[in-house]
């Protein structure tokens, strides 16, 4: 029996209360690929608002730390990039050496995962850098959150005193600019609606997106939507 079988979990979650409006698998584990960047720039800002990190900081990388997709930071080898220059590249192109750079200034993948448990996220986790960490493995728990999981996330990071509201702002102002969307929520969107997005795509057919949505061009829910080779569950 050949062909893709996806196993697909969603979650529709409002905003202000956080209470579930629809869920489908929302406690199964799901690749986070690239909708992983949004929590990266939330954990660069919460150092930003701790006085740890400044978005005009200037990283200067070299040729040797690019990695396959990066359509920003690969022209800015001669001058470098400031923090939030990175964020933006990263959210918005989804540009993988941004991601990688921003993933050292806060320990790693291991200093990712240690700030999604300060913030109440105990499933969460980020194992391996880009582009590594879209491989997408039937049964393998590394680089996985769960729907329910990432949609709390970004409530906590949007809403709650997890950020400053300038922080909370610049995040989500990241996430309106998405220009590597469109084929997905955007094009099927009805006039007059909000969104504010990050897709990832992994191996094996593995896609997802984080996204706040709603009409009257306000941001009102939370959908979380990924999908995964069924052949194997992660545990």
């Amino acid at each position: 029996t050949g062909g893709f079988r996806a196993a697909i979990g969603m979650i529709e979650m409002d905003l202000a209360s956080g209470r579930t409006l629809t869920a489908w698998r929302a406690d199964e584990r799901f690749p986070m690929m690239s909708t992983f960047k949004v929590v990266l720039c939330g954990a660069v800002l919460a150092r930003v608002d701790a006085g740890d990190e400044q978005l005009e900081r200037k990283i200067h990388y070299r040729q040797q730390d690019l990695v396959d997709y990066s359509p920003v930071s690969e022209k800015h080898l001669a001058d470098g990039m400031t923090v939030g220059e990175l964020c933006a590249a990263a959210i918005t192109m989804s540009d993988n050496s941004a991601a990688n750079l921003l993933l050292a200034t806060v320990g790693g993948p291991a200093g990712l995962t240690a700030f999604l448990r300060q913030i109440g996220d105990n499933v969460t986790r980020l194992d391996r850098w880009e582009t590594e960490l879209n491989e997408a493995l039937p049964g393998d728990a590394r680089d996985t959150t769960t729907p329910a999981s990432m949609a709390a996330t970004l409530r906590k990071l949007l809403t709650s005193q997890r950020l400053s509201a300038r922080s909370q702002r610049q995040l989500l102002q990241w996430m309106v600019d998405d220009r590597v969307a469109g084929p997905l929520i955007r094009s099927v969107l009805p006039a007059g609606w909000f969104i504010a997005d990050k897709t990832g795509a992994g191996e094996r057919g593995a896609r997802g997106i984080v996204a706040l949505l709603g009409p009257n061009n306000k941001a009102e829910r939370i959908v979380v939507i990924i999908c995964r080779d069924k052949n194997r569950g992660v545990a």
